[in-house]
């Protein structure tokens, strides 16, 4: 009878430890792979896809591309081989998107994009969460057409993101059907190299200084609105340049509440990094997966940035530590 006992226990036991190694060797990895990690957006974008991946009980591993398309596809092989299940991804460009689609469909990894989309007629791909930027550049030109007839002008200028992402161009296209419409003249549009603030700094003086009419700047990324701000604030223009940023951070935020920039767009990168990791998770698991998430980007303005709303939403663009 005690062996019986005994062989029973056994017997449980090594079904037990069988359970927890099947369950092991079940747990999914997901990979982020961002275009640059010297930028806080794409920072914020791997937090959401590390604490969504924690939430669903995967693991994370990251990889930067150093903005180097090469670079990319390196870390799209580096990580199929480690035994990755599932990418979300920052691409470096929408143009780069071709060739890395195709060697992760021939792996069978399901990819989401986070922020930027693939190259327009790309579909094998999992999701792409990105925000809704033909919408919100539409909005975001509206509004600066308006901050610039507020000062008594209708000139505009615009600090742009690379014209190489699908993004960048749905925001351009958007915003220039805004002026077109509501009455505005895009005098000239900067693209950035770097996305640094000391890049924006140094075109935003130019912009005005070779068009000293711009009553109004459109800050296609945050680091345009922290440098529009700058330049205006040096050339003692302050409230007398209107100037709309999209994205949104503490620095912005603190912009905004002391009145140098006049409003933001709100771009949710730690709740595109959180979308696209449960997309992917979906996929893995076989549960719906949605192809394209275009996130709403809402307008936030001094009087409102303290309120519950624009809280909630400040909750899904940057960590709490930040």
């Amino acid at each position: 009878m005690v062996w019986k006992f005994n062989t029973v226990i056994a017997i449980f036991a090594a079904a037990s430890l069988g359970a927890v190694s099947a369950q092991a060797q079940e747990k999914k990895t997901v990979a982020y792979l961002a275009p640059s990690l010297d930028i806080s957006y794409w920072q914020w974008v791997g937090y959401g896809v590390k604490e969504k991946a924690q939430a669903l009980g995967m693991d994370y591993v990251e990889f930067t591309s150093e903005n180097s398309p090469a670079k990319q596809m390196d870390n799209a092989r580096t990580a199929v081989t480690k035994g990755v299940d599932g990418i979300v991804i920052g691409p470096v460009s929408s143009t780069s998107t071709p060739p890395l689609l195709a060697y992760l469909k021939s792996q069978n990894i399901p990819v989401a994009f986070a922020g930027i989309g693939p190259q327009p007629g790309q579909t094998d791909y999992t999701s792409s969460v990105t925000a809704n930027n033909l919408e919100t550049g539409k909005a975001q030109g509206s509004f600066v057409c308006k901050l610039a007839k507020e000062r008594g002008g209708n000139q505009v200028g615009m600090l742009s993101l690379p014209q190489d992402r699908e993004n960048a161009q749905k925001y351009l296209k958007g915003a220039e059907e805004a002026f077109k419409s509501d009455g505005c003249d895009l005098v000239q549009m900067l693209e950035t190299r770097g996305l640094t603030v000391n890049e924006a700094v140094t075109q935003a003086n130019d912009m005005l200084t070779a068009h000293p009419d711009i009553k109004a700047i459109y800050g296609m990324y945050d680091e345009a609105g922290t440098g529009a701000a700058k330049a205006v604030e040096t050339r003692g223009l302050t409230g007398k340049v209107g100037i709309a940023v999209a994205d949104g951070s503490p620095t912005t935020i603190g912009l905004l509440k002391a009145k140098a920039i006049q409003g933001i767009f709100f771009q949710e990168a730690v709740g595109q990094g959180i979308d696209g990791t449960q997309q992917v998770f979906n996929a893995l698991t076989g549960a719906e997966v949605t192809k394209d998430l275009a996130l709403v980007m809402p307008l936030v303005t001094a009087d409102k940035v303290d309120s519950p709303e624009a809280k909630a939403t400040i909750a899904r663009v940057f960590p709490p530590s930040n």
